[in-house]
């Protein structure tokens, strides 16, 4: 007799680990080759703000992949779109490793990123599709838990496998693991859609759709806090590589290693939200999240311009920064997509768009500043956090409105 295939199920560990994966794609992508961002540079004869570019590119694909995933995905079905994307990014993750120039591998990151884009559009979706409510909330953190240990570990890996083998391997390990993930998800994920939208797919019809959600308060006030709430820990991410070894002189594995604190201050968010979501409900753990982004963005600014010569004066505050990041960012996108379970995919590629475009212009205009001077890096993060700040406590009526 013949055993049932394993299949994935709603409320165990082994759907929301493979989850946690996929969402994963973009941070694995990004953070590991961090370390090598100089030494890429040096090797292409680029520029700084040639080598930052190709991280900005890639928040640019990520936008612009999501446009299209959640859209088709409530019409088709998460499966389909989740394989699709993960193909794509197999095979431009390849076209990275054999990049010839600074060009080339802005291009093959752009199109990496349309590929790693559908996976959290759908992971997000799929969340939707499952669980509502706090529940979703809690998901997504216990989510973001486990992915936190990818960008905690992924530059330390990536500066070992630097340090053994060059840049390029890097590339060729993240394309490793992506082969593993896309073969779980086609051997064991189910299918999650339960009814499919009617309406036919056109450009016009997506631009409708997302109207309608915009006009929503509820919706529009979340998506402004994921957005700014990412684009503080993305501003960190662009260039804190260049600050850290530049003005404070930091090896490559150091750096991995202090990159990994302020990963430790995001898993710590996750598994406090975890834990306080059930009683103060998303909003209430939203605002201590916001008030912890404000807090540590200020704290770095402070010890940057009194100068102690630590590299703490960075990784510390930024710790605390990305605790908030871990309590607001799940809980805004739990509450962002409550009100449409008809159409959570195109709620959550509306979110991504809306994120990664922002925090693409972040990091183009960070990496010109910190190319003058290392002060912008906190500037920009402390700038983020009140903005943060004050956007959840002017939303509070329009908050109020979600159903």
């Amino acid at each position: 007799m013949r055993s049932a295939p394993f299949r994935l199920r709603p409320d165990t560990l082994a759907l929301t680990a493979t989850l946690a994966l996929l969402t994963s794609l973009g941070p694995l992508s990004t953070d590991m080759y961090l370390p090598a961002l100089p030494a890429i540079a040096a090797s292409l004869e680029a520029t700084t703000a040639e080598t930052q570019a190709t991280l900005s590119g890639f928040l640019v694909g990520f936008a612009c992949g999501q446009f299209i995933y959640g859209p088709l995905s409530d019409r088709i079905g998460r499966k389909p779109l989740l394989v699709a994307g993960l193909a794509l990014f197999l095979l431009a993750t390849a076209a990275c490793a054999l990049a010839p120039s600074i060009e080339a591998l802005s291009a093959a990151r752009f199109v990496q990123a349309l590929g790693a884009s559908g996976p959290i559009v759908l992971a997000r979706a799929i969340v939707r599709d499952l669980y509502e409510g706090p529940r979703a909330g809690r998901e997504l953190s216990r989510m973001g838990t486990i992915m936190g240990l990818v960008p905690a570990l992924a530059p330390i890996l990536g500066g070992l496998i630097f340090a053994a083998f060059g840049w390029r391997a890097i590339f060729s390990a993240i394309a490793v693991g992506g082969v593993l993930l896309a073969f779980l998800v086609v051997a064991a994920l189910p299918e999650t859609l339960r009814a499919r939208d009617p309406a036919p797919l056109s450009l016009l019809a997506i631009l409708r759709g997302f109207r309608d959600l915009l006009r929503h308060p509820a919706y529009r006030s979340y998506v402004a806090l994921t957005t700014l709430t990412y684009s503080g820990l993305f501003a960190f991410i662009s260039g804190s590589s260049f600050v850290l070894q530049g003005a404070y002189g930091l090896s490559e594995i150091a750096f991995a290693f202090s990159f990994a604190l302020m990963v430790a201050g995001f898993i710590a968010g996750t598994l406090v939200a975890q834990r306080v979501v059930p009683g103060r409900g998303l909003d209430g753990t939203i605002a201590l999240g916001v008030a912890a982004q404000a807090t540590g963005g200020a704290l770095m600014l402070a010890l940057a311009l009194i100068g102690t010569g630590s590299s703490f004066e960075i990784t510390g505050p930024m710790a605390l920064y990305a605790l908030g990041v871990g309590l607001t960012m799940p809980q805004s996108l739990a509450a962002a997509m409550q009100p449409f379970p008809e159409r959570a995919g195109a709620a959550s590629s509306l979110m991504g768009i809306s994120q990664m475009s922002v925090a693409a212009l972040v990091g183009i205009g960070l990496a010109a500043a910190v190319a003058r001077t290392p002060l912008a890096l906190p500037m920009g993060i402390a700038l983020l956090g009140a903005l943060a700040a004050v956007v959840f406590a002017l939303s509070r009526g329009a908050r109020a409105a979600r159903q």
